[in-house]
Parts: structure tokens; sequence; C-alpha cells
């Protein structure tokens, strides 16, 4: 839960590096939280809008560092990171990195940061800028337990925090796999849509039986999960993937049909059917995130 009520005592300040859409949001929180806040943007115009609002404006990203031992970066990329603590004085700076990079960025720049005398922490923001503010809205934070705990309370004025380890890569991976799950998700709505293109059937129409399904089956994860945890792919099993397969089909046969290419949801079943030449017909898609794997052979638990 989003926390930016008023406090009885003084709020930290902070520095905040990079003001464009989400930087500008989160800044805008804080400010009207109480926070003191610093700020630096490569294109110095860009930081009006929250002078505006009482923000300070460093003429550089050095002096922005050098005004706060909290400093929240969020920038283009992890290059953008390096290019703008070039020079800085990060000695004693708990340096949170909101920047979307992969995980492998995430533990070299806490290397990185270790190396200077600054303790950082990673963050995946997992909201868009107007949510920011609001209950919807929370960040993945992993590294540095310490710094975590220190300014849990200033970290969740924006958004609600959630600390997934002290690996520093741990919440870019969470991100990403948040993401990549969102992705698949759209590609099915997008075929869905594309299957009923050119029909009497009304997309606004459509739209709500759509998002009650895909509600119902995502619970599913949950029971992936449980197989994976427990190493039995088949239990609790309701549609076994030779029943699926089978019925992949049908589904191919209407996209031609309809003049709708497959190509979002063919990878899928291609894996499907992989895992079903090998003998796992008793199981659900579970065993596919074993054929994904380029760390283990396939088939290997």
């Amino acid at each position: 839960m989003t926390d930016n009520s008023p406090s009885s005592g003084p709020r930290t300040s902070l520095t905040l590096l990079g003001t464009g859409a989400m930087g500008t949001a989160l800044g805008r929180a804080w400010l009207a939280a109480g926070h003191p806040l610093t700020v630096w943007n490569r294109t110095p115009e860009r930081t009006a809008a929250l002078t505006a609002e009482g923000a300070v404006a460093a003429d550089s990203a050095a002096a922005a560092v050098a005004a706060n031992r909290l400093v929240v970066a969020c920038l283009l990329d992890d290059a953008s990171v390096g290019a703008a603590l070039d020079g800085a004085d990060l000695a004693g700076r708990d340096l949170v990195n909101l920047t979307t990079g992969t995980p492998a960025d995430a533990r070299a720049r806490a290397a990185w940061a270790a190396e200077r005398g600054a303790r950082l922490l990673d963050g995946g923001i997992m909201a868009v800028p107007p949510m920011i503010g609001t209950p919807g809205a929370f960040v993945f934070y992993s590294g540095d337990p310490k710094v975590f705990e220190e300014h849990r309370d200033t970290l969740a004025v924006p958004a609600g925090t959630e600390y997934v380890g002290a690996d520093p890569g741990l919440a870019a991976l969470h991100d990403v796999a948040l993401l990549t799950g969102m992705y698949g998700m759209f590609a099915g709505i997008t075929t869905a849509f594309a299957l009923l293109r050119d029909t009497d059937v009304a997309p606004g129409e459509f739209a709500p039986l759509l998002v009650s399904w895909l509600s119902a089956m995502a619970g599913q994860a949950h029971g992936m999960a449980g197989r994976l945890a427990s190493g039995d792919y088949t239990s609790d099993v309701v549609s076994n993937l030779a029943m699926q397969v089978a019925g992949t089909g049908t589904l191919l046969r209407t996209a031609e049909e309809q003049g709708v290419s497959p190509e979002l949801i063919t990878p899928f079943f291609d894996l499907m059917h992989r895992r079903l030449a090998d003998g796992h017909g008793t199981e659900d898609t579970t065993g596919l995130v074993d054929l994904l794997s380029t760390r283990r052979p396939a088939g290997v638990r």
C-alpha cells in the first residue's frame, strides 16, 4: 500500500536523478509528502515541473549527489546511470537505482557502487507514471537489506514496496518475469481479437468475456507453482497435455478459416507437441518450463 500520509516528524531529504515522465511522477509524490528534494536532469529544462513545486535543481549530477545521502536514479538505461555518476563522490551514499535494466546490470552496478563506497538498492517499478501515488503502484527492491529497512518509509511514499532479496539482480528479474507474463497474455488477447475481426461480434461485447476468462485461467499459476516445487508434474492435473495438444488443431484451423496468422501462439503449441512427443502426456503444461531452460538438459528437473 502506498504511504503518502503526513508525518509529525521531519521527512528525509533525497536526490532524484532523472526527471522524465516517471522521475517527475516520483518527485511529485515525494514533494507532496513533504520530502525536501534535489533534482538533476541531463536536459535542465526538464526539471522545471518539479522546481515549480518546490524542488531544488542542481547544475550537475555530482552536485545533486553531494546534496543528500539518499540518491534515487531513474534514468534511461544502465549506461546512463554510469555516465551520470561518473565523477560524483559516492562515498557514504545510499543509491537506489530505479532505472530499468537486466539482473546482470543490477549486480554489476551494485559492485561498481560498492567500489566507490556506496550501498546500492536496485528497484523494478511495476507501474506507469499516472499510477504513481496510487495504491496500485508498487516497486520491487533487492540488494542491501539494511538500505531497504532504513529508507523503507521514504521509498513507500510514491509506490508500495516489495523487497525480494539480497541478490541485487532479483528486483530486475521479478520485473522482467512479470512483464514477460504480461506480453504472453497480450499475445493471446491480440490473436483473440483478430479472430473476431470482420465478424458481427463487437469488440466491446467480447472484451468482458475475454477478461473474465483470462482472470479465471490466471489462477492456474498457483497449481503450476506447486507442481514445480514438488517435482510432480502430474499432480492435480485437470486438462492433461495429450488432451490439450489434440485441441490445438482446431485452434489452428479456425485461425486459417478466419484469415488470421497464428504466429503469436504457434511457438507455445510447438513446445506442447515436443513435450508430448517426449512421453509426458499425463502432465499439464508445467513441463514446458523445463524445455525453455537453456542451463539444463531437457527433461531434467
